[in-house]
């Protein structure tokens, strides 16, 4: 395509999407400062449309960039419905990281992770992240049909006794069969908003997207409920291919209101009565593709006509499912309480809150450092609301579910008490 054609194509949209980036270092969960970023148009990449820094959290700045008609992607359209941008992430000490295909949806905003590596020497190679075209716009197998509750009595068969969140899972980036394919240690929740984020659109209606949320959680905990893979002689949790699972893309930015639904629901999955395991949702697009399961472009249909999450998920899947809630979350030093903090609380989990962020503030020092009296009073609550505005949470100050467990998980990343 001549370059002024793919520049009008790239260019000529009359809507606005946002994205910010994060850079944090391989060797855990510290992020780079200062970091220089450089965008342009995919298949333009030396043209230059913007270039910004980090911040103290490695963080950028969110901007706005150029997307197509929301119409292109709140139902089915032969047009792409969201621009791709190249992303270059320079930074002293660190190997350079391009990314090609950063996906921009309007009306919504991106969050594009970027994880460098040190330097060995003065110079090193560059890592390029390919991002392939979304699941609802490219061509990926259909899935191969499974029954949705999986026998369990076959002789020397493990299974876990209860349903437990995992801190991970291990992705095959491949099919199950492609030794060659490489294997990724995901957090369980960043896997489940890189699927989401792969296999729906951002600008779905909400409840579309906590329906197909929940099925897609449903999918990968019946994965690792039943060690599908690994009574199988496989050394992984559950592959990136369409036709045997879901699409995870290694290096794929996600959505600020995805990793939100996300954070509220993570510990959820469906069952129906009698069933110990999480049901194995199948799911299809519902147009190029039919299934025995939830269409995702129905779904869409049904949220525009008023249906919720749960009235969704029963149209497809019947009246008897209903939605689980697991019995632990690995991985994290306690459990949420199951009451929010907020000034005036008092006592040990409010002290181990303020442990936990004092720790965390040693990596994130926009951060302040409060005292860990068990006093849930302005100075904490301040710290919270910054933790939650770095880490894409409502600013509440409170900390809900969403941000115990976020707190949580990011201490134990700063802490390095939980790697695989």
């Amino acid at each position: 395509m001549p370059e002024h054609h793919l520049r009008m194509q790239q260019t000529d949209n009359p809507q606005q999407g946002r994205l910010q980036v994060n850079v944090t270092s391989s060797l855990g969960l510290i992020p780079i400062q200062d970091a220089t970023i450089t965008i342009s148009y995919t298949g333009i990449p030396d043209v230059t449309i913007e270039r910004i820094t980090t911040d103290s959290s490695g963080q950028s700045e969110t901007i706005e960039l150029p997307a197509p008609p929301i119409e292109y992607s709140i139902e089915p359209a032969r047009q792409m419905p969201y621009s791709e941008y190249n992303i270059q992430v320079e930074a002293p000490g660190y190997e350079t990281v391009n990314v090609s295909g950063t996906e921009i949806l309007p009306e919504v905003t991106a969050l594009q992770p970027i994880t460098m590596i040190p330097l060995a020497g003065a110079r090193g190679p560059s890592e390029t992240i390919i991002i392939p075209d979304h699941t609802l716009y490219g061509e990926y197998p259909p899935k191969i049909p499974e029954a949705e509750i999986k026998p369990l009595d076959e002789s020397g068969e493990i299974v876990l006794s209860r349903v437990v969140i995992p801190e991970f899972v291990v992705v095959h980036d491949g099919v199950p069969q492609d030794a060659t394919a490489p294997n990724y240690y995901v957090r369980y929740r960043d896997y489940i908003k890189n699927v989401v984020s792969s296999e729906i659109y951002a600008t779905w209606d909400e409840n579309a997207i906590y329906a197909n949320t929940l099925a897609i959680m449903s999918f990968t905990l019946n994965r690792v409920y039943t060690e599908w893979y690994r009574n199988r002689g496989f050394n992984f949790t559950i592959t990136s291919s369409t036709a045997y699972d879901q699409k995870w893309i290694y290096g794929r930015n996600i959505y600020t209101n995805v990793g939100r639904i996300v954070d509220s629901i993570f510990a959820n999955y469906l069952s129906r009565p009698g069933v110990r395991q999480p049901i194995f949702t199948s799911y299809c697009d519902g147009q190029r593709v039919t299934c025995d399961g939830l269409s995702q472009w129905g779904s869409q249909y049904l949220a525009n006509e008023g249906y919720s999450p749960i009235e969704i998920i029963r149209y497809y899947y019947g009246s008897d499912m209903f939605i689980n809630t697991a019995e632990s979350v690995s991985g994290v030093p306690s459990s949420w309480p199951g009451y929010d903090l907020t000034i005036g609380s008092s006592g040990d989990k409010v002290r181990q809150i303020q442990q936990q962020l004092n720790r965390i503030a040693r990596n994130y020092p926009a951060i302040p450092t409060i005292s860990a009296d068990g006093i849930y009073g302005p100075a904490t609550q301040e710290a919270v609301r910054t933790f939650q505005g770095i880490f894409n949470l409502p600013q509440t100050g409170i900390v809900d579910y969403p941000t115990w467990y976020s707190i949580s998980n990011i201490y134990v990343g700063v802490s390095r008490i939980a790697e695989p």
